[in-house]
């Protein structure tokens, strides 16, 4: 670290604002990542729970929180009690879910999605994909087949992304963030792997990313230029043939010519999970997953930037942020135990080991565990309640497997 590095991490650089090019200022380097909090009613709604989920966050000192999944299309769900926008007819709801992090100092963006061809919901229609290619997954691969987007549906998907962005601000939301990561709709047409098609909206590294360009320039218009508009982009895909470093890194200097103010940086998706450490061919550092693409980034652009992934040590947070790195510490996970991490980093500690989660040894199964035993945490914090490790396998099923049968049956 060089002498000028070592100087800001003595001043705590994680506790410095930070000024984003639309003019608003995240009060610490902290972020709360986006998760499947699954917190919505049936109607996909806002609850208390979730409103009271996030005033306990931002209570804890996080500068930006940027929410979990929020549908721009009910016909496409990731999970059961995902939150829904698509018109102004309970605004108040998220309103008040805006209020509850503002009244205790923190920033919070939406997080913006569909979930092309990896739709759990509604589970007797076909989902929606690039092309009609399966998950790479057992018995996925044959059920499950999506329908290929004609032309007119790609563009109502845009124009979807730009009213939900557009709602989001009249509620109050501080900006949005486009989800190009993950293995969802959008990262799905960035994968060559997912997208086989021959007109404009494939074949070419260009007309792949098509869908998303064209998408922040909708949101942009909608949500003006005094918000914050933020991309979610893999790193890389993590698998062979897929999204390649080289070729995100290409996106990323096309979405910072496009003037957004924010990229979130990570990695993996249904199939290779590796935003949550699954990937076994992950080109990346133990602490800090996507390191290697930050500072290949950084090498060639300003763009405000926020890394996310398996970043736990102090010391290491206060180097990405003194070396100008990254501009964001993005962490997820961590906080379904640690409510108030952001004031406990913020005072210099790092993160606590975690507890265990249960699992098989199966990646994508245990990623899916990982988001069941994390919902319950975040239900138990809604409610004032302490997080509490799961006794393992078996109880954490009972407690969680029922509940989401009985949401999948009744979700509307």
């Amino acid at each position: 670290m060089n002498q000028h590095a070592k100087e800001n991490v003595e001043v705590n650089v994680l506790a410095q604002p930070l000024k984003l090019a639309c003019g608003i200022s995240i009060p610490n380097r902290i972020a709360k990542a986006g998760m499947s909090e699954q917190l919505a009613d049936r109607f996909g709604v806002p609850t208390t729970d979730l409103q009271q989920l996030y005033a306990v966050w931002a209570r804890g000192g996080t500068g930006l929180l940027v929410t979990g999944n929020v549908m721009i299309d009910h016909r496409g769900l990731v999970e059961p009690r995902n939150v829904i926008l698509e018109n102004d007819q309970h605004l108040q709801s998220y309103r008040l879910w805006v209020k509850a992090v503002h009244a205790n100092g923190g920033k919070i963006i939406m997080q913006i999605n569909h979930p092309g061809r990896v739709a759990v919901l509604p589970l007797l229609k076909r989902p929606v994909a690039p092309s009609a290619v399966g998950l790479d997954l057992p018995a996925m691969n044959i059920i499950r087949i999506p329908k290929a987007m004609t032309e007119a549906e790609i563009l109502e998907q845009i124009q979807r992304f730009a009213k939900t962005a557009k709602l989001a601000i009249q509620a109050g939301f501080d900006g949005v963030q486009v989800h190009a990561a993950h293995g969802y709709l959008i990262s799905q047409f960035l994968s060559p792997l997912a997208n086989k098609r021959t007109d404009q909206w494939g074949g070419t590294a260009e007309n792949r990313r098509r869908i998303l360009i064209e998408t922040v320039r909708a949101v942009r218009k909608e949500i003006g230029a005094d918000r914050i508009l933020s991309v979610k982009l893999n790193s890389a895909d993590f698998q062979k043939g897929g999204l390649s470093q080289q070729e995100s890194l290409e996106i990323a200097l096309a979405l910072e010519a496009e003037g957004i103010d924010l990229l979130e940086i990570s990695g993996g998706n249904y199939e290779s999970p590796a935003q949550l450490g699954y990937a076994a061919d992950r080109q990346a550092q133990k602490d800090a997953y996507f390191i290697d693409y930050a500072k290949a980034l950084r090498q060639q652009s300003q763009l405000a930037l926020m890394l996310t992934g398996g970043i736990r040590q102090n010391s290491t947070m206060q180097q990405l942020i003194a070396e100008n790195t990254v501009d964001l510490i993005g962490m997820a996970r961590p906080f379904a135990m640690q409510p108030d991490l952001a004031k406990q980093v913020l005072a210099g500690k790092s993160v606590q080991a975690q507890t265990s989660v249960p699992s098989i040894g199966y990646k994508p199964v245990d990623a899916y565990l990982q988001l069941a035993w994390h919902a319950m945490q975040f239900k138990r914090i809604s409610q004032g309640l302490n997080p509490k490790g799961s006794k393992g396998l078996i109880p954490t099923f009972l407690r969680f497997g029922p509940q989401m049968g009985l949401n999948i049956l009744t979700q509307k």
